[in-house]
């Protein structure tokens, strides 16, 4: 039987808000009880960093207003991350990089698709990274912009360095040593820490150049993360936790796509969608 305490709609009480309110924010609702669900499984509270990744959505400045509200009733407690995002700017992975080091000292970051590029680097700020079939990192190794739709990888610009103007070239080093130091500090403060700093070394040369790594979108499932030296805890489809996640992902895709929004941030109690721009026929 449904206990009277349960929300609706499992419980046999009406919501405490108003009918239209309630139906226009269902969505919400029925994700956030599926967060609690899997926090009563793990034990550790679970917040949600999604990107609709169909979109030109990313990482941006603005989201760490975001995230520091998500994560402001943690007060020190195990966190899980579930992110999903193609990545963005490097300055804002910093700041989001810094408030989840300062929210948590036991954070893991699952991933049930994709985060790709800086999402690889927020990755690498957990203990571990919790992946999937369907999950992938991917290369690090940032681009520099040299106008609209037109950006090239740093590591190209540095090895044709004379064939490009000096202060193109110093801004393309620059733009490799950022990334180099961001993902080497996470990695040496989190997830191997005490490691050999030699080793944390050759992870991040193979995935901030394309040496190893000849395309930006390559794919490092969990075998290849495993590989290259990274923490990975793999769940089986089967596996009751991850059946969760990925229906909360499926949710989370589904009405991004369905509401036009952008971005979700997410938990038991907050909830923060970021609405994609009006396009010019909309304005």
């Amino acid at each position: 039987m449904s206990d009277a305490n349960e929300l609706f709609p499992r419980g046999t009480a009406l919501p405490k808000q108003s009918p239209l309110f309630w139906v226009h924010n269902k969505d919400r609702y029925l994700r956030q009880l599926l967060i609690r669900d899997i926090e009563a499984l793990t034990q550790r509270r679970f917040v949600v960093y999604y990107t609709d990744c169909s979109t030109a959505a990313q990482v941006d400045p603005n989201d760490d207003t975001y995230l520091a509200e998500l994560l402001g009733t943690i007060n020190g407690d195990p966190v899980d991350l579930m992110l999903e995002t193609n990545g963005g700017y490097t300055d804002a992975t910093e700041k989001i990089v810094s408030i989840l080091t300062a929210m948590t000292t036991d954070l893991r970051v699952i991933v049930p698709r994709r985060a790709k590029s800086n999402g690889t680097v927020i990755a690498l700020t957990g203990r571990e990274i919790v992946m999937g079939v369907h999950s992938e990192l991917g290369p690090i190794d940032p681009n520099v912009v040299l106008g609209p739709g037109n950006a090239v990888p740093a590591d190209l610009i540095l090895k044709s360095a004379d064939k490009h103007p000096p202060l193109l070239a110093g801004y393309a080093s620059l733009a490799v040593l950022q990334t180099k130091k961001l993902a080497t500090a996470v990695l040496s403060s989190g997830m191997l820490a005490g490691s050999d700093s030699k080793l944390i070394e050759e992870i991040v040369n193979k995935i901030s150049t394309r040496d190893h790594y000849h395309s930006h979108g390559s794919v490092i499932d969990s075998r290849e993360a495993q590989a290259l030296g990274l923490k990975v805890c793999h769940l089986a489809p089967d596996d009751d936790l991850w059946q969760r996640i990925w229906l909360l992902r499926t949710m989370c895709e589904q009405d991004c796509k369905a509401q036009r929004i952008w971005k979700l941030f997410e938990g038991t109690t907050i909830s923060s969608a970021i609405a994609a721009p009006s396009s010019p026929s909309q304005a």
